[in-house]
């Protein structure tokens, strides 16, 4: 946005060589100025200097309003001071940026989960850690915080994959994990020496393929609890039960 005193001061001190035409955008009219500079520098007085006068005595006569109609396309816009800003920002104050989270949704399992941590309930604090991280799967501090509960659950393979997840997606101070006293079961297994000094991942196939834990697989829980709604109402007795059991098993290893 122009400044009309700025504007008029340029005319004044600078007119001669159009630099308030310049700093109003009006190249054209600046480069006018420069050629009659150049016509009549051998004059007292240059032309362009006149004029340059004239034009600061107009500019310094209008009035805000028909200095910002003419230069600043009738806009002025200020902040909630009164201050007047530059149209530059004018689309920051009527459009804000938005800030992305990298956690933009609510999850509630977070809490729970840390309530079943903090009282020893570790099973239960791993269930609803992997619900939180059903919500925010790339969160570097849940899987910080479910490598602690596997690593006092003793599991380290699980451990080592969520401590190596948590230090991809960007955990801060990954030197902790040597300090931490919850990740003390991890630190004595034969593969942490590799792991620390691959930057607390994991080394390529040092670790052989995840497992998955049937118990954590939706579809065969749901196709148990039916098994075993069925065998309650006499449709299966014991020998079948068990059976059908076993197909299911051996279908999900």
């Amino acid at each position: 946005m122009k400044n009309r005193i700025l504007a008029g001061l340029l005319a004044l001190i600078l007119g001669t060589f159009g630099v308030h035409r310049f700093y109003l955008n009006d190249i054209p009219g600046g480069i006018f100025y420069l050629f009659l500079f150049f016509i009549s520098s051998k004059l007292i007085f240059p032309i362009s200097s006149i004029l340059g006068i004239i034009e600061a005595v107009r500019i310094f006569n209008m009035s805000n309003a028909e200095f910002d109609e003419k230069y600043n396309h009738g806009k002025r816009v200020r902040d909630k001071h009164g201050r007047v800003i530059s149209h530059r920002n004018v689309r920051e104050i009527r459009r804000p940026k938005r800030r992305k989270s990298l956690f933009p949704k609510k999850n509630p399992f977070k809490k729970s989960a840390l309530e079943k941590f903090e009282n020893y309930d570790f099973k239960g604090a791993i269930s609803d850690y992997r619900k939180a991280l059903d919500i925010s799967p790339d969160d570097p501090e849940l899987h910080f915080q479910i490598a602690r509960a596997y690593s006092l659950t003793e599991e380290p393979e699980l451990a080592f994959r969520h401590l190596d997840t948590a230090v991809r997606y960007g955990l801060k101070k990954p030197e902790k994990i040597d300090t931490d006293e919850d990740l003390a079961f991890i630190r004595i297994q034969p593969q942490y020496e590799a792991f620390k000094a691959n930057g607390y991942e994991i080394p390529e196939k040092a670790i052989g393929p995840e497992k998955k834990d049937l118990l954590d697989d939706d579809l065969l829980l749901a196709q148990l609890k039916k098994l075993s709604e069925l065998k309650k109402k006499g449709l299966l007795n014991d020998t079948e039960y068990k059976i059908e059991k076993k197909k299911l098993m051996e279908l999900k290893r």
